[in-house]
């Protein structure tokens, strides 16, 4: 998208003088949008417009990065290409956290506005469209999250890229810690190079067995469906290891099969 069309979406949708002075000035869009995004964010249809122009913007400041796709990528037909990875968010992992909302819980990170995210830190009624409940291994290894990890560490490392068209460019398992029960992955994109943050974690007390799952995009408003077909994949494996995995149904999940018009 050339930079003249994005600074009209952007103004179009902020309508605001401040972020039309953050693209004459690149260099200072983050800080500017930053300050004006603790102002106004307060509701998630407030926060769909904030994620809107924070994406278009984050297109014209953010850099591009020429490195290639991981070694398990499926083609090299566009090493030459640059990837737009983005950066890594921060925030990953356990930790407490504070919902939109004020309430305070100990987990993974929830969703932003845009249909590009699935967790379940969020609840049906929260969010039925970004919304995954959390999965659950079988009885046969008992409360074992050690081995119920290292069985979910073999289903990602069969994991197939450029299944159903998604994640050609490969994965790779960055943090495995099977005696806490954590596991974070990245998967790329083979064309533009888009990454895309997958983790799982126990939460302690929140029933045995219990694993969260969150897979969000970095770059981006839409996903065009990549986020809910890794997690369905996944899913069906681990279903035919006697877990508990609820993929995302795209009938239930109007909202996100709609906008990304799968």
């Amino acid at each position: 998208m050339a930079r003249s069309s994005i600074a009209a979406v952007v103004v179009l949708l902020s309508g605001t003088v401040g972020l039309t002075s953050a693209l004459i000035e690149p260099q200072s869009a983050n800080n500017k949008l930053a300050s004006i995004g603790k102002a106004t964010v307060s509701t998630r249809r407030q926060a769909l417009l904030w994620t809107a122009v924070s994406s278009a913007t984050a297109f014209l400041v953010s850099p591009r990065d020429s490195a290639s796709a991981f070694s398990n990528k499926i083609s090299d037909k566009f090493d030459d290409r640059p990837k737009r990875k983005g950066p890594q968010p921060k925030d990953l992992g356990l930790a407490t956290r504070t919902t939109l909302e004020g309430d305070e819980y100990l987990g993974l990170k929830q969703c932003g506005a845009a249909p590009n995210c699935f967790s379940s830190s969020m609840s049906i009624e929260e969010d039925p469209d970004r919304s995954i409940p959390a999965w659950t291994w079988p009885k046969d290894l008992g409360d074992d999250k050690q081995k119920a990890f290292d069985e979910l560490k073999k289903v990602i490392e069969a994991y197939k890229p450029g299944q159903n068209g998604v994640d050609g460019g490969g994965f790779e398992i960055q943090t495995f810690d099977p005696v806490k029960g954590y596991l974070y992955v990245q998967f790329q994109a083979l064309k533009n190079g888009y990454i895309d943050d997958v983790e799982f974690a126990v939460v302690n007390g929140l029933g045995d067995r219990t694993v969260q799952v969150r897979s969000s995009s970095r770059v981006g408003y839409l996903d065009f469906g990549v986020n809910a077909k890794r997690l369905n994949f996944i899913a069906i494996a681990l279903r035919d290891k006697g877990w508990s995995a609820v993929g995302v149904d795209f009938d239930t999940h109007r909202g996100y099969a709609l906008e990304n018009q799968v």
